[in-house]
């Protein structure tokens, strides 16, 4: 078994009231109604187009952690992603989306619902609550899959207003006088015949496999940890990792240990005990706390009432599935 001191073990604990936001994450920055958003990446380098990014943890556990942070009304623009994307509502109401144009498909999500987006397909997601609401993402793969594929509205718009995404995947604000380097071209805008050769399936072939409540995770936690994402799970997929939910009456005994697997817990309700070597953690509501490999550790809920997490554990799994599963 690995061994980790109080200090270290701090230091791999995101605090919820820590979380830095970047607020020119993404070529849609400046267009209006994408304009507010805020975006923390807390795990990995996540897929951030800015240099102003702060990351909090930069070792990948084979997968990314980060979250989005947007007041009511507020957009993320469509694109897509090559590998696994999966959010958890942390707080607030939200509306995903997807199809070439967004109007495909679409689902409401509650506080504590989780959806696993296919990889192949644009998508975009708005909150839609009456105050600023906040959704945590797992992002595939140790680079996030080389980045955001934007629908070629969204740069068109952006350029408009001001940001030019050069091929190095990097942003420019010609607003403030910024300019491409020489010899570094803008990103090529990918063409309509080619956008529209993306899948764009319907709300009954998304989310009766790629959603799950957060009351169904409850009912099925009581005694064990309810898989939503994995092999046998509730949720289609095996993306580089699974997920697991939790609930107070979900553990007993000691968990992880494994000598190649991290434990990254985000919680979504209550305070947790995280106890291991004698030491003690105390973890609440919107933290991201890393268990390493081969830390063998425990959780208790600290107070009375509701208490839940989700546990996300790498695995050897591909990438995730894309739009043309589905059927």
């Amino acid at each position: 078994m690995s061994s980790i001191s109080p200090e270290d073990m701090e230091a791999r604990i995101v605090r919820y009231g820590d979380l830095v936001p970047c607020k020119t994450a993404f070529i849609d920055a400046h267009t209006p109604g994408s304009d507010q958003k805020e975006n923390f990446t807390i795990i990995g380098g996540g897929v951030s187009e800015s240099p102003d990014q702060h990351v909090h943890i930069k070792d990948t556990p084979g997968f990314n952690i980060g979250a989005a942070g947007q007041p009511p009304r507020c957009r993320n623009s469509l694109h897509s992603h090559r590998t696994a994307e999966v959010f958890t509502v942390f707080k607030g109401r939200w509306r995903f989306f997807w199809g070439r144009y967004g109007t495909a498909g679409e689902v409401v999500l509650e506080e504590g619902d989780i959806i696993n987006i296919p990889t192949g397909i644009f998508r975009g997601f708005e909150n839609i609550g009456t105050d600023y609401g906040m959704i945590m993402a797992v992002l595939g793969g140790d680079d996030a899959g080389g980045g955001v594929i934007w629908a070629p509205q969204v740069i068109q718009d952006a350029q408009d207003h001001g940001l030019v995404l050069a091929e190095t995947g990097k942003l420019y604000d010609t607003k403030k006088g910024e300019r491409l380097p020489e010899g570094v071209k803008p990103m090529a805008i990918m063409s309509d015949e080619d956008a529209d050769r993306y899948p764009s399936p319907s709300a009954a072939q998304v989310v009766p496999h790629y959603v799950a409540r957060y009351w169904d995770m409850v009912a099925l936690s009581a005694d064990a940890p309810a898989k939503v994402i994995g092999e046998a799970a509730m949720l289609r997929d095996r993306p580089g990792f699974e997920c697991e939910f939790i609930t107070r009456t979900s553990l007993a005994g000691p968990q992880g240990g494994d000598a190649m697997r991290h434990h990254i817990l985000l919680v979504q309700d209550g305070h947790w005990t995280l106890g291991w070597e004698g030491h003690t953690k105390t973890i609440a509501p919107g933290d991201t706390c890393a268990v390493p490999p081969g830390v063998s550790y425990t959780l208790e809920p600290a107070m009375t009432g509701m208490a839940s997490l989700f546990r996300v554990i790498n695995t050897d799994d591909p990438a995730g599935p894309t739009a043309t599963d589905l059927n």
